[in-house]
């Protein structure tokens, strides 16, 4: 019943993390790191580790649901990226998972997994989040009028 009078905003937090429980699956397990990532992303969102845990343990359920704007739709990439990495070794089901994400949240086919790569190296190389985000919305923006 809670779920009917959950608000938008909440639905798009639930979503991500359903969406990011089904990347660290995607290795088969999900490991502690991954599990501390995934519930800091919860907190950052003001839920309690306890919710977050919940919906990761039940992450069978759930739609997805699109960010409405570009920086959302940027922040939800960058933490499924970012996530990737977190155990240090990056799966081929991950990075397709992370690739195949991409498209779904409204980045074009073509670019997907150029833009996956950039986040990668821009979070391997330590840049900070911001930095990583100009730099791919111009990426971004160069390429759609190349089209």
């Amino acid at each position: 019943m809670f779920g009917f009078f959950e608000n938008e905003q909440t639905k798009k937090v639930k979503s991500h993390l359903l969406n990011l429980a089904a990347l660290a699956k995607a290795d088969g397990h999900i490991d502690e790191r991954e599990m501390n990532f995934i519930v800091s992303v919860g907190r950052k969102n003001g839920m309690r580790a306890g919710e977050v845990r919940d919906i990761v343990a039940n992450s069978n359920t759930g739609a997805l649901i699109i960010p409405d704007n570009d920086s959302e739709r940027f922040d939800q990439i960058f933490d499924l990226v970012d996530m990737m990495l977190a155990d240090g070794i990056v799966d081929e089901n991950e990075m397709d998972f992370c690739v195949g994400m991409a498209g779904k949240l409204g980045f074009r086919q073509a670019i997907v997994g150029v833009l996956v790569r950039k986040i990668s190296m821009g979070v391997r190389d330590g840049l900070p989040r911001e930095q990583i985000k100009e730099d791919t919305q111009s990426f971004l923006s160069q390429n759609s009028q190349a089209n």
